[in-house]
């Protein structure tokens, strides 16, 4: 046998190891979520069509042709009873582009499919777009809201790390065919950039991340919200914060929306991530939030802390101490699905349930902000148990 058929067979039997194993679940102490054993979508997801040449006259070798270095940050929806990620798929040349991987149940057996996304231009070319979040939204189309990073034109000559960021926005029918709409117009940069679901007062509603920056948030004060008329041209000209920053906790140096909110009979559940600096680097975690109903943009509770920070192998990767997530899927019996990459390289999926998470955002108590409320905190449930 041949080198070709000697190595493509072996590729073979390794995605195959990957694409049909099982996954475990693996109960959280908190009683919050479960964490699954293997993540969901890998670098060893990728098809070898993509990676390969597989034609032995021109590639009787078989070495690979495009390398990637990542599958991470996925947009994430059930459509049409299919469980469907928009995938972050990083290639060793930095570029990051948009693919779509599917599974029969959310948790096993994803695999992408045929092609990955192409997605149209607006304006001056896009170096790089990635994390795109998925959303249905009230006036029937299918949205993909995702950063869209080019390069500082007003940068120093030599300077070639200035970028500027915006937030992309485009739309589709089937994830397939997509339509770009001109970027969100705002007064900041925008690296987070989450579309509402439905309407407000009739209009598009949108939660933002205004920063002074590319990488530093600056004075932006945490997550926006603001209100467009037209989608088709976007423009945020009044950004009010909906969840601030505060010093010294999980969200001190920047956060951000996740998924768009769900919507429950308690109110608007969000999943955000916040951001603090350490002595090992920035270190980034996930945390909930519930805005109310008939005001998406006010808080009625926040629990303190983190709801979920990088554990063992997830601590690990191309940009470590990280927890990310764009993406989450509630089925009908009320279980979700949360996909959450880790360190920039995997993802991987949690469960729980819209019961826990409603019970752990409205009976946690909140931030404090000191050292002695977080005592205090522990003494009222001391007492509360010395009751029963």
């Amino acid at each position: 046998m041949d080198v070709f058929k000697i190595r493509l067979n072996s590729l073979k039997r390794q995605q195959d190891a990957v694409l049909s194993r099982s996954n475990v679940p693996i109960e959280d102490i908190s009683g919050w979520f479960s964490r699954y054993l293997y993540p969901v979508l890998t670098t060893g997801h990728i098809p070898l069509g993509w990676r390969y040449d597989l034609n032995p006259a021109t590639n009787p070798r078989l070495l690979q042709r495009y390398g990637f270095n990542a599958v991470f940050n996925s947009g994430a929806m059930l459509w049409k009873g299919h469980y469907l990620l928009a995938a972050r798929v990083e290639g060793y040349d930095r570029k990051s582009f948009f693919a779509i991987a599917e599974s029969p149940d959310g948790i096993n057996g994803f695999r992408f499919w045929e092609r990955p996304i192409t997605m149209p231009e607006w304006g001056e070319p896009t170096t790089n777009m990635y994390d795109m979040r998925l959303v249905e939204h009230q006036d029937g189309w299918i949205y993909g809201i995702f950063c869209a990073e080019r390069k500082d034109p007003s940068a120093p000559a030599g300077d070639l790390s200035s970028a500027i960021a915006s937030a992309g926005i485009a739309r589709t029918r089937d994830l397939v065919d997509w339509e770009r709409l001109p970027d969100l117009k705002s007064r900041s940069q925008q690296r987070n950039v989450v579309l509402h679901p439905e309407f407000v007062d009739g209009k598009y509603a949108f939660y933002t991340r205004p920063q002074d920056g590319f990488i530093d948030a600056g004075n932006g004060g945490g997550i926006g919200w603001a209100l467009v008329d037209n989608i088709t041209n976007a423009r945020a000209d009044r950004e009010i914060i909906v969840n601030k920053r505060h010093y010294h906790t999980i969200k001190e140096l920047k956060n951000g929306e996740g998924p768009a909110p769900l919507k429950t009979s308690e109110g608007w559940l969000h999943l955000a991530h916040g951001v603090r600096n350490c002595a090992a680097g920035l270190r980034y975690v996930l945390y909930l939030y519930v805005t109310s109903l008939k005001e998406p943009w006010r808080v009625i509770a926040e629990p303190a802390g983190h709801f979920m920070a990088p554990q063992g192998e997830e601590r690990t990767g191309d940009v470590s101490n990280v927890l990310f997530s764009n993406g989450w899927i509630r089925r009908e019996d009320g279980t979700i699905l949360i996909y959450y990459a880790s360190s920039d390289s995997r993802m991987h999926v949690a469960t729980t349930t819209e019961d826990i998470l409603l019970d752990y955002c409205f009976n946690t108590a909140p931030d404090g902000l000191t050292s002695a409320a977080s005592v205090k905190t522990i003494n009222n449930m001391l007492t509360l148990n010395g009751q029963i």
